[in-house]
C-alpha cells in the first residue's frame, strides 16, 4: 500500500490534538463551563477517530488485503466509528451551548457541517465503489477533513474565550488574606 508514511503522519498529528485536549483539561484544574468541556471532548474524541481512521489502512493492509477490499473495510470502519461518535454525543450539552452563544455556534455548526458532509460523503463513495480508481484519494480526503475539523474546533475553543485579563485588572488580582495595619 502506498502512502503509509502519510497515514502515519496524520495519526501522529491527531495524537497531538489528543494531547492538547488532555493538557487543556488538566491545566483547567477546577470546574469548567459546559462550553469548554464540550469543545475539549469533541477535540479528543474526533482526534481519536482520526488516529483510528489513519492507522486502519496501514494495519489492515498487513493482512494482504488490497484494492477495493482494503478501502471498503477501512471506510466502513471509519463510518461506523464516526457515526457512533455522533450517536453518543450529548445533544443536551450542545443545545445548552447553542442557547448560550447563538451567533458563534451558527458559524461553528455551519463550518463543521461543511467539513463533515464531504468527509462522510467521501467514505460513502468508497463503500459504494463508484470511483474505484479514486478510493485511496477519497479515503485520504476523509481522514484529512477529519483532522481539519479537529483543528478548526480547537481554534474555535481558543477564540471562544474572552479577552485575557491584565495584571492591572482588579479581577485578575489574587485575594490577600492578611490584614493591613
Amino acid at each position: 500500500m502506498q502512502d503509509v508514511d502519510l497515514f502515519l503522519s496524520l495519526a501522529e498529528i491527531a495524537g497531538v490534538f489528543v494531547g492538547f485536549g488532555a493538557l487543556i483539561s488538566v491545566r483547567s484544574g477546577g470546574p469548567s463551563d459546559a462550553h469548554e468541556v464540550t469543545y475539549i471532548r469533541w477535540v479528543v474524541s474526533n482526534a481519536i477517530w482520526v488516529v483510528a481512521a489513519a492507522l486502519a489502512p496501514v494495519i489492515i493492509s498487513r493482512y494482504d488485503i488490497a484494492g477495493h477490499e482494503l478501502w471498503l473495510v477501512c471506510s466502513l470502519l471509519a463510518l461506523v466509528l464516526f457515526l457512533g461518535l455522533l450517536a453518543v454525543w450529548r445533544t443536551t450539552e450542545i443545545r445548552e451551548i447553542v442557547a448560550a452563544t447563538p451567533r458563534a455556534m451558527i458559524v461553528e455548526v455551519a463550518s463543521n457541517a461543511l467539513l463533515m458532509v464531504p468527509m462522510i460523503g467521501a467514505l460513502i463513495l468508497v463503500v459504494l465503489g463508484l470511483f474505484p480508481d479514486q478510493e485511496p484519494a477519497l479515503y485520504l480526503t476523509a481522514v484529512g477533513l477529519g483532522l481539519f475539523l479537529d483543528a478548526l474546533t480547537l481554534l474555535f475553543l481558543v477564540f471562544s474565550h474572552g479577552r485575557p485579563q491584565t495584571a492591572s485588572d482588579p479581577a485578575a488580582m489574587p485575594a490577600t488574606g492578611g490584614s493591613s495595619a
